[in-house]
């Protein structure tokens, strides 16, 4: 039994039947390298050959009893391994077009909490022979760098496969906790909240202070939330969800990142508030201020980098410099802003959201979120942030699931009330791979991809130039 932190729960608390709180991955493979053939059965017997090695897969959620405490991770005796593999066909002729309708479809349904937290959906009938795994975990589960390492137990470096621990010829669920032992245990750690209390407060205000420092006599910085311009996706959310991807030349936008001294993460930004800039231009709502990203940060550790199923999360608000009409000076200016965020971050902090996240109190923090969304508060207040953009690194070698090799991999974030749009990049081999996840009813994120490879022409044709 493992109780869950502060930070993992708050994902469940402030859950809504419109704002999911799952992460969607759609990795795209090529099944000619499969020895023997590609089968569905052979997926699945894989997978389930593999579950020992990511026992956060088989456990499920059991609250607290009258909410005491954050809910525990019990294993789930009645696990059945059917109902989170599935099998499905994809529209001909199965472009990413189609493709994206059907994980638009899987994203917009929650998790069921009496089940443990996740399902893969296997798409079959891409074109080029190609077949997808859509795999849904709850973000209480994971985040990017957790998430990648449930990638390694599934994931080979050749098509043969590699040498694992055996799987257990019977597996057994351990014994779950009574309710007096959960209400006991959550007594103690409740007990304990004031110490933390103690702890929390005289940091937060040292890392106030410390981040009135960073910022005095700097013009560029980390943009202050509330201060955000509102377009047509920065409203209140349906349950609905509209997909899109795309991808461009890893190589390339290193080149660019050299050409002007800047990171690969600027670059990316950079190209992502060209294609917005684009987008909204051509709807007539580009605004005069710049649009706000919030771009999520690992402080994991060395001692954890290697934890399964958890959060290690904080968050960045950064410019996109969406006011800025030449793309190599909105870039420098992205680069400069970014470089003030982190001093700002560091000042405040890594882990301050983490530790107030052990703060969150369970029935507090639902019933707010319902009346967020029940009220439509989103639309009556300023905007706290436009959009998330998420930058991971991934492997630059092949990899192989059940023998297919892995030619493309499409991140997908969660979309929030007063924030409908979401855009996730992971790197894979000599590729950035694009995810863009909004709201249906308010952004088709086809067409935002449409305007990604103009943007970044324009910062490659300035980087030749320079």
């Amino acid at each position: 039994m493992e109780r869950l932190s502060g930070i993992d729960a708050s994902f469940l608390y402030f859950e809504t039947p419109n704002m999911h709180m799952h992460v969607v991955a759609t990795i795209v493979f090529d099944p000619s390298t499969v020895p023997g053939g590609y089968s569905f059965d052979h997926v699945r017997e894989m997978i389930r050959s593999r579950l020992h090695l990511a026992k956060p897969l088989r456990r499920k959620l059991a609250p607290t009893p009258f909410n005491i405490n954050h809910p525990v991770w019990v294993e789930d005796k009645d696990f059945d391994l059917d109902y989170h593999v599935r099998r499905i066909g994809c529209p001909s002729p199965g472009s990413e077009e189609q493709l994206s309708s059907v994980v638009g479809d899987i994203a917009s349904r929650p998790l069921d909490r009496n089940r443990p937290l996740w399902e893969v959906w296997i798409v079959e009938g891409l074109e080029h022979g190609h077949t997808a795994a859509v795999a849904k975990m709850h973000h209480c589960t994971i985040d990017g760098v957790s998430g990648a390492n449930f990638m390694v137990n599934f994931f080979d470096l050749s098509p043969e496969g590699t040498e694992r621990q055996d799987a257990p010829d019977v597996w057994e669920a351990d014994q779950p906790p009574t309710e007096i032992e959960l209400i006991a245990r959550g007594l103690i750690a409740r007990a304990q909240r004031p110490l933390q209390w103690v702890s929390v407060v005289p940091k937060t205000v040292r890392a106030l202070a410390g981040l009135a420092f960073a910022k005095r006599g700097k013009g560029l910085g980390m943009p202050a939330p509330l201060r955000a311009p509102r377009t047509s996706f920065n409203v209140p959310i349906t349950p609905h969800r509209r997909t899109a991807f795309t991808h461009l030349s890893l190589d390339e936008v290193k080149e660019v990142k050299n050409a002007f001294s800047t990171t690969v993460n600027d670059v990316v930004l950079a190209i992502v508030s060209g294609a917005l800039r684009k987008y909204l231009d051509a709807r007539n709502e580009l605004p005069d201020r710049s649009l706000i990203a919030v771009v999520p940060v690992s402080v994991r550790t060395d001692d954890d980098k290697e934890v399964l199923g958890s959060n290690r999360v904080s968050a960045m608000f950064s410019s996109l410099a969406t006011d800025v009409d030449y793309p190599v000076d909105r870039l420098r200016q992205i680069n400069r802003a970014n470089a003030g965020a982190k001093e700002e971050h560091k000042a405040v902090g890594a882990d301050m959201l983490t530790q107030w996240g052990e703060l969150a109190a369970p029935i507090t923090f639902s019933l707010a979120a319902r009346v967020y969304a029940g009220l439509r508060l989103a639309d009556r207040h300023p905007v706290v942030h436009n959009l998330v953009v998420s930058n991971v690194p991934g492997p630059r070698f092949p990899l192989y699931f059940a023998g297919a090799k892995l030619v493309g991999m499409y991140p997908l974030g969660p979309i929030f009330d007063g924030a409908g749009l979401n855009i996730t990049v992971v790197s894979y081999m000599d590729q950035l791979y694009f995810g863009l996840i909004g709201c249906r009813e308010l952004v088709d994120p086809w067409d935002i991809v449409a305007q990604i490879p103009e943007a970044f022409a324009e910062l490659r044709k300035a980087a030749d130039n320079a």
